[in-house]
């Protein structure tokens, strides 16, 4: 029942469906990032934050006034010679600006939105009413077990300052998938784990006041790069409103009027693997129990923990019909069903085995990635990569890498956000015959300049030299010194087909450094006859 109105005043329908929702909302000006020597600035923000109290202090929704949003993000720091000039400004405009507030509305909280440092504490910014704090432990820097570390230190600290989680938040790509989910791949089920460690926590701590999950849609920003250039894709909902399955656990966690069952696979609802293979299926839900049925066939009931049960079954390939039955003891309201609420849930899912290369199917390795990722231009799903195991296909030597960098002269930016880089060589075993082998390479030794908060998780290195290598496959040299760039064309996505014969029992391609590291981000493989 609460929302953050950022970074900026908005049009009065927002806050007249707020008051008519019984939805309580934070309103703010946009004072972002750093205090600038600006002549006329400190007057113009008091002139914002005067005329924002005053055409919108009828409405009841309102709850707070803000007047900073990480103001220190990129204010250098102490230490900086420009520091002390920084620091007189900034807490000088707070001071005036909180004056200003309780001068217009005495009525009301005034709050901040601080980020990650203690510094705002330490230097006097902590004069508003109202603490936020925009954290993103898990995903921007550290673990996701440092949230709860930071939140018990400040509430230690300062037990009676009440505290809003202003934002918290992760993205996801719905071309993006993981068994083995980590910060910033950008995995739907990274930002379900990273979702599903937070909520409880905020819940469970009645010292902190509230939250305002960062966003509620994906939402257009010009500088934004990542997986999906000029979106930020952390909302619980794609940009067309559609919720994604994790925001049925915001639902099951919050609803206390309706049923809610949500078998959350429908943003991975196409798979591929082995016959071999177990499929994890969650069930979001607020019953306690739910049962899992597969092709009319029960596989069993679960506990619902922390709104969410597990299964791991076993597919057929072809096309599957899971359904979803919640169980309560008792109903959660006497009209939930007239609510709109469900106890159960259906859907289909497609299960594809892996290609086949004997049969001309085209085998595509995300190189350097845990992650199947599959192309909204061609609906190849790249394979995450693996290391060599006979009978199979993988990698041999070289190490991971990664990079936000957007790359240029493509959509499937993804599969050129990951590589391996050093000396390396996949084996792909495959029978006698002729193939053709594409490599994918962008160069992205030279990292384009990015916002402040999006490079924690970049480990691309600078290069001084375009990196050269040769290219080797089967013993045949197919590229000597090559170089994808040609001096100009950074973070650019290039590929290279060649047309070999294979003799053997695999295709072995080899990459040996000669100026910097060799580096390769995709593989495709495909029998021709």
């Amino acid at each position: 029942n609460f929302i953050r109105i950022a970074h900026y005043p908005q049009d009065d329908a927002l806050l007249e469906a707020c008051d008519e929702l019984g939805m309580l909302a934070w309103e703010e000006i946009p004072i972002i990032d750093r205090v600038p020597d600006t002549p006329g600035y400190a007057d113009n923000c008091e002139r914002n934050l005067r005329e924002m109290i005053r055409q919108h202090y009828n409405h009841p929704s309102v709850i707070n006034w803000g007047y900073m949003n990480e103001i220190l993000l990129v204010t250098p720091g102490p230490g900086n010679k420009e520091w002390p000039a920084f620091k007189e400004r900034t807490v000088a405009l707070a001071q005036r600006l909180e004056k200003v507030l309780k001068e217009e509305d005495p009525t009301r909280k005034s709050v901040m939105a601080f980020n990650m440092t203690n510094l705002y504490n330490e230097i006097g910014l902590n004069l508003v009413d109202v603490v936020g704090w925009n954290l993103y432990h898990g995903w921007y820097v550290d673990k996701l077990s440092d949230f709860d570390k930071w939140c018990e230190d400040q509430h230690q600290r300062y037990p009676n300052k009440p505290m809003i989680i202003s934002e918290w938040g992760a993205g996801s790509d719905r071309r993006l998938h993981s068994y083995q989910a980590h910060p910033f791949d950008f995995s739907i089920e990274y930002q379900q784990t990273y979702i599903e460690h937070y909520l409880p926590f905020i819940e469970e701590k009645p010292w902190i006041s509230g939250c305002s999950y960062w966003n509620f849609i994906d939402f257009n920003v010009a500088a934004r790069q990542e997986s999906m250039p000029r979106v930020n894709n952390k909302g619980a909902a794609y940009n067309d409103r559609t919720l994604k399955d994790v925001g049925y656990y915001f639902k099951a966690m919050w609803r206390k009027d309706v049923y809610v069952v949500h078998i959350a696979s429908r943003d991975w609802a196409t798979r591929t693997g082995k016959a071999s293979d177990t499929q994890s299926i969650k069930i979001y839900s607020n019953l306690s129990e739910v049962e899992l049925i597969v092709n009319g066939k029960s596989q069993g009931k679960k506990k619902v923990s922390n709104c969410f049960a597990l299964f791991d079954v076993s597919l057929p390939f072809g096309s599957s019909t899971l359904e979803a039955k919640g169980f309560g003891e008792k109903p959660l309201a006497d009209d939930a069903q007239a609510k709109g609420g469900n106890t159960e849930d259906a859907m289909t899912i497609q299960y594809t085995p892996l290609p086949d290369i004997a049969k001309g199917e085209e085998l595509a390795i995300n190189v350097g990635s845990n992650c199947y990722f599959t192309s909204s231009l061609s609906d190849l799903t790249w394979l995450p990569d693996q290391t060599y195991q006979s009978g199979s296909w993988g990698y041999v030597g070289g190490e991971s890498k990664s990079t936000t960098s957007e790359i240029e002269n493509t959509i499937d930016g993804p599969i050129y956000q990951t590589w391996r880089e050093g000396d390396l060589e996949y084996k792909i075993d495959a029978p006698k015959g002729e193939y053709e082998v594409e490599l994918l390479l962008a160069d992205v030794t030279k990292p384009a300049t990015q916002l402040p908060n999006l490079l924690a998780r970049s480990s691309s290195e600078a290069s001084s030299k375009d990196v050269r290598f040769d290219v080797i496959i089967n013993g045949e040299k197919k590229e000597s010194a090559f170089t994808p760039t040609d001096g100009r064309h950074y973070r650019t996505a290039f590929k290279r087909r060649y047309i070999i014969r294979n003799d053997g029992t695999s295709i072995d391609v080899q990459l040996k450094s000669l100026q910097g590291k060799a580096f390769l981000n995709g593989i495709k493989v495909r029998k021709l006859n």
